[in-house]
């Protein structure tokens, strides 16, 4: 039977599927949020606007999710830490978490942002819409494009980070850091 709540030891079954759900969500939206700003802006463009139109829904998905892990989080201790880690390894993993967080919420909520403020919906898989969070304005508009590929950057830079740091526990530490989170 498996584990679902986290242990002092690793992480819990309902922590690992948010953990890697979130994982292939952001994967899937940096690579489309990539793909599609490099298609030209020539006009009405059917295949752009629908990887738009997904892009946006699978944003509020990775909003939702972000919202369910931090709630997850906070009634669910963490496990600790690996042992004989120095005190600035202990506080930078810690940091670069609770950047993850705040990214992972101010991503979609600067595309919801953008998108009221350039005067177009954002539909989550035509169920329903968002409401616009604010009025139009094409300066706001221009600017959160801006912020918006900033913080993807910053996304991009966190996970190789994370990514590597995972990694360098796995192979050159040899400890349990890695394995904790893995299903």
């Amino acid at each position: 039977m498996p584990a679902w709540f986290n242990s002092s030891q690793r992480f819990g079954t309902i922590a690992v599927l948010l953990h890697w759900g979130m994982a292939l969500l952001l994967i899937a939206l940096i690579a489309l949020g990539l793909y599609m700003v490099a298609l030209p802006d020539a006009g009405y463009d059917e295949v752009k606007i629908t990887l738009i139109l997904v892009h946006k829904s699978l944003g509020t998905i990775a909003l939702g999710l972000a919202l369910a892990r931090i709630a997850w989080r906070t009634f669910n201790p963490l496990p600790e830490l690996a042992g004989a880690l120095p005190a600035w390894q202990q506080l930078a993993a810690r940091v670069v978490h609770l950047c993850f967080y705040g990214l992972m919420v101010l991503l979609p909520v600067t595309g919801w942002l953008m998108s009221s403020a350039g005067g177009y919906p954002v539909p989550v898989f035509g169920w329903f819409s968002l409401p616009d969070l604010v009025g139009q304005d094409p300066r706001l508009f221009e600017a959160l494009v801006v912020l918006h590929r900033w913080l993807a950057d910053a996304l991009l830079a966190l996970a190789a980070l994370h990514a590597g740091a995972a990694l360098d526990h796995h192979f050159r530490r040899r400890d349990d850091t890695l394995s904790r989170m893995l299903p």
